[in-house]
């Protein structure tokens, strides 16, 4: 079993920076892949990117190509969501989620969210 937490959420002005983090617990972190997710309020969650057990292989969606990049630390335990450059368009709950098998497209964990509200 494997419990994530997100944190660092906030409201941020349209330009500007936020730094994600999900810690999860347990030994077997570097086990898995991580993936980052995002909702807006109406609409269905959609991916933003993922990255590789070892963090050497990183994934985004066009959207956020540029502006966000992934990043993992395997001894704290924590997958990392750098956005710069935030739109509005960028407000959603943001989720991080763990997966075992590389190649499956469901993830076996999620964590419960953290908020980003982006002003313009």
């Amino acid at each position: 079993q494997v419990q994530l937490v997100e944190s660092g959420g906030g409201l941020v002005q349209a330009g500007g920076s936020l730094r994600l983090s999900c810690t999860a617990s347990g030994r077997t972190f570097n086990y898995y892949t991580m993936g980052w997710f995002r909702q807006a309020p109406g609409k269905e969650r959609e991916a933003v990117g993922r990255i590789s057990t070892s963090g050497t292989s990183t994934y985004l969606v066009d959207s956020v190509k540029g502006r966000f990049t992934i990043s993992r630390d395997n001894a704290k335990n924590t997958v990392y969501l750098q956005m710069s450059s935030l739109k509005p368009e960028d407000t959603a709950v943001y989720y991080c989620a763990a997966k075992m098998c590389n190649y499956c497209n469901n993830y076996d964990y999620w964590g419960q969210g953290t908020q980003v509200t982006v002003s313009s």
